[in-house]
């Protein structure tokens, strides 16, 4: 059900009726939904009668077939090359117990994934020449690097060992975990062995043996004999949190399965497995197909479902696949609703407000769901790509792979970008409008317990001419606190600095029962509106507080009508820019950056204005913003138990 595109169907305006007038109900009623729908495309006996053997659905030539590899990779060989003779000296690291320890003693998790990620980008680099080139030439580091690799402890980031019973982040032998890096390097490994085995047996059997060995007990085995992993999500109840893990994990493992496992009746049995585990994603997804933790994870999130439906599919010569499920179109469109322009996108929660995607992953998934969109969006991202040969995604072998397969349909596609005027998430409340005046505007309401979630019901983001100007910061450098119990000691997470109120001088909590309520979209007025009350809890005394947004060919009008049991202290707005709001005059608030021009117009015998600044030292946000952002205060002068407050925010 694609119920957010400008369409005609009844069924489309049913839909549209419901999310007007009665958001409460869909919300509990659509929150979970046991669609299963890999389980019941197929049973275990007809996935075991539909999987190929490697030479039926491996697309890619053998690494003897030189005219081969001449054809597929094109004119991206030389480009393939020289990143491979840019390592041929390269120096493997080797991850010490103090690198893993670092994850404890500091908080630092770049300790040990600095070294382990270099690694990686140069073995990858290296298996891709040698590919390409043919002649052995890369061989002997290759072979350096995987045995490096296996000697290693583990392949788990010292921040996920963690789950390990020993709860400590240096790796335990009597133990293996899967997480996102170690499924990623069996994959990688899996994928290398399949084209390198021959060749390293010419050179010593041993070396094949090693790795063989060291995916079937790190991965296959594993994967398996438990079901404890919290991403495999086996323990299906609805309200569980099932986040990109879940895709991204399975891809790898399925990747394994297939690439190594030569009996049928254990491939059959783990394949099907690995469908029941994603089903527990698509069940979580709302129907809306919106991701959750914002386009920055959209990769690892609905990106990496595309790449296990993709494999799964290849696997069974296409007779198991979603593709035509309207869900998983949905997912993948929420890529191209959420651009805005320039590399900036809508970046609600733990995402980055600069980005856009893979523009391989994304063309690659508009053709296998039959989205124009999604193509035309891809062909965008690669016209503005500066390194035009740049396909290697590092461990990602998978994607590599399949970007050097793309790319000439990839370069001949036609640009294009979303004209579609709104674009309403009924199920997550989330909420784009824009207008032929350059202004796009966002806001979101949701819950405060959602994956990588900020509080931050209610809050909006506003660009104009493709510029922010009222914005969601994002996240800085990950360490311990981010995830853990002082995650919303940090600022980034905290609603007093999103777009929000402080009400009676309280932020927002934490927690899935500090909810939105009366969630409301008109797209004929282009008003998004909700009562945010529900997220603050007891101490903020809100009997309600509805937020109501405006977008018209003038501006954004805000207004908030409140009321609260008592009022204790004063309360604030807040607006999160980019730019040094001038509130030098009484009354208006003038924010400038990149030739836009917008002021912000409130009461000034009902608010005092001034500004924070806000430096910017952590590396991951600065150079995103700069080394400042700017919180804009717009503090009551008196407490008011009930009240309505309007802004207007224009172009001038």
């Amino acid at each position: 059900m694609i119920f957010y595109k400008n369409r005609g169907s009844g069924l489309f305006f049913r839909r549209l009726f419901l999310s007007l007038v009665f958001p409460a109900i869909l919300q509990s009623a659509l929150a979970y939904e046991s669609r299963n729908l890999l389980q019941k495309s197929a049973t275990p006996a007809q996935v075991k009668e539909s999987l190929l053997s490697k030479t039926g659905w491996i697309k890619y030539p053998a690494y003897e077939n030189r005219q081969g590899w001449d054809v597929f990779t094109g004119a991206l060989k030389n480009d393939l090359i020289k990143d491979g003779e840019a390592n041929l000296a390269y120096q493997w690291k080797v991850i010490t117990a103090s690198d893993y320890l670092e994850y404890e003693r500091s908080g630092s998790r770049v300790a040990m994934e600095g070294p382990f990620g270099a690694n990686n980008a140069a073995l990858s680099r290296l298996v891709f020449a040698e590919l390409a080139e043919g002649k052995g030439r890369f061989m002997n580091q290759i072979i350096d690097g995987v045995w490096q690799a296996c000697e290693m402890s583990s392949w788990v980031l010292s921040a996920h060992l963690t789950a390990q019973k020993s709860k400590r982040s240096l790796p335990d032998n009597r133990e293996q975990i899967i997480d996102l890096t170690s499924g990623d390097l069996g994959s990688f490994l899996s994928w290398t062995w399949y084209f390198f085995h021959n060749e390293w047996d010419k050179v010593n059997p041993v070396i094949s043996s090693k790795v063989r060995r060291n995916i079937q007990d790190r991965i296959l085995d594993p994967y398996t004999a438990r079901s404890d992993y919290w991403w495999q999500a086996f323990d299906d109840k609805p309200g569980i949190l099932v986040n990109n893990w879940n895709p991204w994990c399975n891809a790898n493992v399925l990747a394994c399965f297939l690439l190594l496992e030569e009996d049928k009746e254990k491939l059959a049995a783990a394949v099907y497995r690995t469908m029941i585990s994603v089903d527990r994603f698509i069940n979580y997804v709302k129907e809306d197909g919106a991701c959750e933790e914002g386009p920055s994870y959209w990769g690892h999130a609905a990106g990496k479902l595309y790449d296990y439906l993709q494999l799964l599919s290849d696997a069974t010569g296409g007779k198991v696949s979603l593709f035509t499920k309207p869900i998983v179109r949905n997912m993948g469109e929420y890529i191209s609703r959420s651009y805005v322009g320039k590399d900036w996108v809508v970046n609600f929660a733990d995402a980055s407000a600069k980005g856009g995607g893979e523009a391989g992953l994304i063309y690659r998934y508009g053709k296998a769901t039959g989205s124009t969109e999604m193509q035309e969006f891809a062909a965008y991202l690669q016209s503005r790509r500066s390194d035009k040969g740049a396909v290697n995604e590092g461990r990602d072998f998978f994607r590599t792979i399949e970007n050097i397969a793309c790319e000439k349909e990839l370069v001949a596609a036609k640009p294009g970008l979303s004209n579609a005027a709104y674009t309403w998430y009924l199920q997550t409340q989330v909420c784009f409008l824009k207008n032929k005046e350059g202004f796009f505007f966002a806001a979101k309401g949701g819950h405060n317990n959602e994956s990588h979630n900020h509080n931050d019901i209610g809050t909006f983001s506003l660009y104009v001419n493709e510029t922010p100007v009222f914005i969601d910061a994002g996240v800085g450098t990950y360490t311990r606190q981010t995830f853990s119990n002082e995650r919303y000691s940090i600022w980034t997470m905290q609603s007093n600095y999103h777009n929000l109120p402080l009400i009676n001088g309280k932020p927002q909590q934490f927690g899935a029962e500090y909810q939105a309520g009366e969630v409301f979209f008109d797209p004929k007025r282009s008003t998004f509106s909700l009562d945010i009350a529900g997220a603050y809890g007891k101490d903020a005394g809100a009997k309600y507080w509805k937020r109501r947004y405006t977008l018209s060919a003038t501006g954004l009008i805000l207004e908030d009508d409140f009321e609260l049991v008592e009022a204790k202290a004063p309360n604030q707005l807040n607006f999160m820019t980019w730019a040094k709001p001038d509130i030098s005059h009484e009354g208006t608030a003038v924010v400038e950056k990149e030739g836009c021009r917008v002021q912000l117009q409130y009461d000034p015998a009902v608010f005092a204005a001034m500004v924070d600044v806000v430096p910017q030292t952590d590396a991951r946000l600065s150079g995103v913003w700069g080394n400042e952002l700017y919180r804009l205060q717009l503090v009551a002068r008196k407490k008011s138990r009930s009240g309505k407050y309007k802004i207007a925010i224009r172009k001038i």
